[in-house]
């Protein structure tokens, strides 16, 4: 099966360079970015940053001065590309790099055209923006993500710590989550994704939670938790027994505990 295209669009005022890695890395795992392109006013100070990494990782800037003082030009530019390359019809999917609300029109005008939105930006980026896409991640996950991958010469030299198993599969020694226990949203938000997906003996696969989670809020992400994977959310929240069946490929189904016993945030 084809891998899917995508046309990734960063507005260089919004973002650093310092997610870039993590970002590629990111998106590497929905598709082939075939047009990568980032936007700004290049004559600009602010931006000077950006120059390293656009060679490095193959990055066509677009220049688009400012027409005039407290307007951003940048995003009219972004939406106008953005239209060209939905009518080739060459792509899949779009990733959108931005924490500015005037691309939420944009995400739900590709979504009308059955194309993937994926949106990218920081915590304060606003909800119109995150709901109109299919998927939300955050700058932070982008960011611990590179640095969990450091090699050892640029990292510390601390003894590895002895990381637990769940399902078979050694759980990342060291997660760097932004929050340290799951909340009562969250916590709710799964209760419903594993009722809603399950079947008549209440047993849900795990994918279909994933996915009903995922048009529940488009920036849920087990990341954002301090969990590599879903599988490892959902273990550590206490509301469901899990097992695996098959081998290959396992699946895994999940079914809510008679009465679960759930330490939140709150």
């Amino acid at each position: 099966m084809a891998a899917d295209t995508l046309a990734v669009l960063i507005d260089a005022d919004n973002a650093s360079p310092k997610i870039i890695s993590g970002l590629l890395a990111e998106i590497a795992n929905y598709g082939v970015a075939s047009v990568k392109r980032i936007y700004g006013d290049w004559t600009a100070p602010n931006l000077r940053g950006w120059k390293a990494c656009l060679l490095e990782h193959s990055l066509q800037p677009v220049q688009q001065f400012a027409y005039t003082t407290g307007k951003n030009a940048t995003d009219g530019a972004m939406i106008i590309d953005a239209m060209d390359l939905l009518y080739t019809g060459r792509f899949t999917g779009f990733c959108i790099v931005s924490s500015d609300s005037d691309f939420a029109r944009l995400a739900a005008r590709l979504r009308e055209h059955a194309v993937t939105v994926y949106g990218f930006g920081e915590r304060k980026t606003p909800r119109p923006f995150i709901t109109a896409c299919d998927k939300f991640v955050y700058f932070d996950v982008l960011a611990s993500a590179t640095a969990e991958t450091k090699t050892p010469s640029e990292s510390e030299q601390t003894p590895p710590t002895k990381a637990p198993v769940v399902d078979g599969a050694a759980q990342s020694a060291k997660p760097t989550p932004t929050r340290a226990r799951l909340d009562k949203t969250a916590l709710e938000m799964l209760r419903t994704a594993v009722t809603a997906s399950s079947d008549e003996d209440g047993r849900a696969n795990l994918a279909r939670v994933g996915a009903h989670l995922a048009k529940q809020a488009p920036d849920f992400d087990p990341r954002n938790y301090g969990f590599a994977r879903l599988s490892q959310l959902v273990l550590a929240s206490g509301l469901v027994d899990m097992e695996s069946v098959g081998e290959h490929p396992k699946v895994i189904m999940v079914k809510l505990k008679a009465a679960a016993t759930v330490t939140s945030g709150e």
